[in-house]
């Protein structure tokens, strides 16, 4: 049974101008800034949204200049630049707005999203890549923020991205599996997924991750979609695959608590309950609107 993703995932949305070409000219990136908007990151990846957008701040109240470990984000329809800055938040004078961890879910607009995404992703590397692989010294932020580089070598480096796949597994007519973690609550399930290992394609990657975390051995592995997940700096690819309901679940390696076999009535009954971070009694709490599994879940479950 054949499906696509009915809508595009929230965080690989194209919203804001990326113009990375301001990333090497860096004097006309800096010129921009007294009008640049500035989205701020608390230290628990946190933002502010206000009515579906993600609040911005003005960028010349913070400083007369970019500050070392601010990131060029890109640019508004309004042509206004945006830097990212790990920064205490700010609530807007003028509105409300809430205090959003993109983790538990939630919706944005295309802008606020790809915004979010990309400031998350390379705040996040900034944090961890101040010394460099090659021999420890310490590296400087360049090109706006999208490299550090060796003073001493020369050496650049580029933010890491860790790739992994999500995949749901189904029986080719009216039933999927879904699993639940060992630290995850009871009733909480969702898709298999994992990391993508060194000299592996995705769609071994697959195979492998499904055999290892609940035993089933799958085929017809085909591609949906994938979207940024910058907690702290993963690419999720998502799959969907064909396993037997008559195979045993096996769980090899210990992350996995339970699986087991749904309808498709029982999917769309539980999404209709809402998400993970509803109160609902349902038997079944499925992710949140933010991620891809969400997406494919719901794809799945309503497909023709």
């Amino acid at each position: 049974m054949p499906f696509r993703l009915r809508n595009v995932p929230l965080l690989s949305r194209v919203g804001a101008d990326r113009a990375d070409h301001l990333r090497t000219d860096i004097d006309a990136a800096i010129a921009g800034w007294v009008d640049a908007a500035l989205l701020r990151v608390d230290h628990r990846n946190q933002v502010l949204v206000a009515d579906g957008r993600v609040v911005l701040n003005a960028a010349a109240a913070l400083a007369d200049t970019p500050p070392t470990d601010a990131v060029f984000l890109g640019r508004l329809p309004d042509g206004r630049h945006v830097w990212g800055v790990r920064a205490a938040l700010e609530a807007p004078a003028d509105g409300d707005a809430e205090v959003s961890d993109l983790r538990r879910g939630g919706q944005l607009d295309d802008a606020s999203a790809q915004l979010v995404a990309s400031a998350l992703a390379l705040l996040n590397w900034h944090d961890h890549a101040r010394y460099s692989a090659v021999d420890g010294s310490p590296t400087r932020a360049v090109k706006a923020g999208w490299s550090r580089v060796n003073p001493l070598t020369g050496h650049e480096e580029f933010p890491r991205i860790d790739p992994a796949i999500i995949v749901l597994v189904h029986d080719g007519h009216d039933r999927a599996v879904l699993a639940r973690q060992t630290n995850w609550p009871q009733r909480l399930f969702s898709l298999v997924a994992g990391f993508v290992e060194a000299g592996e394609s995705f769609e071994t990657c697959v195979v492998r991750e499904v055999a290892e975390e609940i035993g089933l051995a799958v085929t017809d592995v085909e591609y949906l979609g994938s979207q940024p997940w910058p907690f702290p700096r993963s690419l999720m690819v998502g799959f969907h695959a064909v396993g037997d309901p008559e195979q045993e679940f096996v769980f090899h390696d210990g992350e996995i608590a339970e699986a087991a076999w749904f309808t498709r009535a029982e999917v769309r009954e539980a999404l209709e309950h809402g998400d993970w971070n509803s109160d609902s009694t349902s038997r079944l709490l499925l992710p949140g609107s933010i991620s891809i599994a969400r997406e494919i879940i719901e794809s799945w479950a309503w497909a023709p």
